[in-house]
């Protein structure tokens, strides 16, 4: 696995449903390299952030271009 596949797949396994042998690639990655461990911990203090915003806070139109950028970020 190398970084950019790192980053296609840490939803899944944030979300814990990476097949196990990609679960097994994607740690044996993390234990060889230190700016995906970053990016890793990062995601998790992001959502563990984020969780704590109450959805009704954002307006419509926040929501609406936060969905626009992480359906196009896929993309680029």
């Amino acid at each position: 696995m190398d970084c950019i596949e790192l980053v296609e797949l840490v939803t899944d396994y944030l979300e814990g449903t990476l097949p196990h042998a990609d679960h097994n690639r994607f740690e044996a990655h993390l234990r060889e390299c230190p700016y995906c461990y970053e990016y890793l911990r990062q995601m998790r203090a992001t959502l563990f952030a984020l969780g704590r915003i109450p959805a009704e806070s954002v307006s419509p139109t926040v929501q609406e271009r936060l969905l626009l950028a992480f359906r196009s970020w896929r993309r680029d």
